[in-house]
């Protein structure tokens, strides 16, 4: 199981798609105190992998600190991070610490592209060498990728060039227009282009090493299923069931794009939200309406229950829109 925690609101970029609308720290951010207290109740609720996130996490002074105590605590730790504050003396530094491995986005292989859609001018340069940085450092890195209009006929590209500077994986989002990105619904795919997308890279999985996993696009299981690959996901979406992230203020959601909350850990531990909170327990029933009620792959897929809430009125056991299985 996966829990993913927003550990501050505060960013040095200003991307486009931001669905925290990170960029000031937020009054009432979690503690260092509080953080603990967190990860305790993250291992109580039995979960392995703990992914620090933001913002930026690097602008949390505590953060090499509180990834050493998760990995003291038995999690396996990893920071997702734009990557621009990653020197190499940084890159050491989550070594020593205990991360397991750095998740650093970048959307084009184009330099003026991906620094517009990041908001700061240098911010290719910065993240290509925070990549060398951890490679250096002996630290796993994937590449992060989220999927735009503008940019699906790079994918592939983006994934050779993760493969040449040593990445272990490539995970490639399919944004939902939350937070910043409310506005950006006409740069989605549309349902042609997904699942053409969605089986290129399931081919491209078959001629390269590294792990590729497209986020927020469960059909890729049933696709991969259909083209007869064996890979090590099982089901494709995890939001409440799996997997869930908590924001810098102790708010829990089942996914980053599904905004309704299932508790704060400030005034119920963790391991009781997770255990108990109604919007989890639906979304483990299954039950969903509409032809992802229906489906043959409901097991394996599941539907992107953000989107099907996006786009239903706030339902999130409706039918992902976007399927075209």
């Amino acid at each position: 199981m996966i829990v993913s925690w927003n550990t501050t609101n505060k960013c040095n970029l200003k991307c486009s798609h931001c669905y925290r609308n990170s960029g000031r720290k937020l009054e009432g951010e979690l503690d260092t105190l509080e953080a603990k207290l967190l990860i305790d109740q993250i291992v109580k609720a039995g979960f392995k992998i703990m992914i620090f996130s933001g913002g930026e996490p690097l602008m949390r002074e505590d953060i090499f600190e509180l990834v050493n105590y998760a990995s003291q605590s038995g999690l396996r730790p990893v920071l997702g991070s734009n990557g621009t504050l990653i020197s190499m003396h940084t890159a050491e530094r989550l070594k020593q610490s205990g991360i397991a491995a750095v998740g650093i986005s970048l959307d084009s292989l184009d330099s003026k592209k991906h620094d517009n859609f990041r908001g700061y001018n240098g911010a290719f340069e910065d993240t290509v060498s925070a990549m060398k940085n951890c490679k250096k450092a002996g630290i796993r890195f994937q590449v992060h990728t989220t999927v735009m209009e503008w940019n699906k006929d790079e994918i592939m590209d983006i994934t050779d060039f993760a493969v040449s500077i040593g990445a272990a994986a490539h995970h490639i989002f399919f944004m939902i227009p939350t937070g910043r990105a409310n506005n950006m619904e006409d740069e989605l795919l549309n349902t042609k282009e997904y699942d053409i997308l969605l089986k290129s890279i399931m081919k491209k999985q078959q001629q390269v090493h590294i792990e590729l996993k497209p986020t927020c696009a469960p059909q890729f299981v049933p696709i991969a299923e259909n083209m007869g690959m064996n890979i090590r996901f099982k089901r494709g979406c995890l939001a409440g069931i799996k997997y869930c992230i908590i924001s810098p203020k102790g708010d829990v959601q089942s996914c980053a794009y599904l905004t309704d909350i299932a508790g704060n850990v400030r005034r119920t531990p963790f391991n009781e939200i997770w255990k108990n909170s109604r919007l989890f327990n639906v979304l483990r029933t299954e039950i969903y309406t509409g032809k992802c009620g229906i489906c043959k792959h409901k097991k394996i897929c599941g539907g992107c229950r953000a989107r099907a809430s996006y786009y239903s009125n706030g339902n999130y056991m409706e039918s992902d829109g976007l399927c075209k299985i």
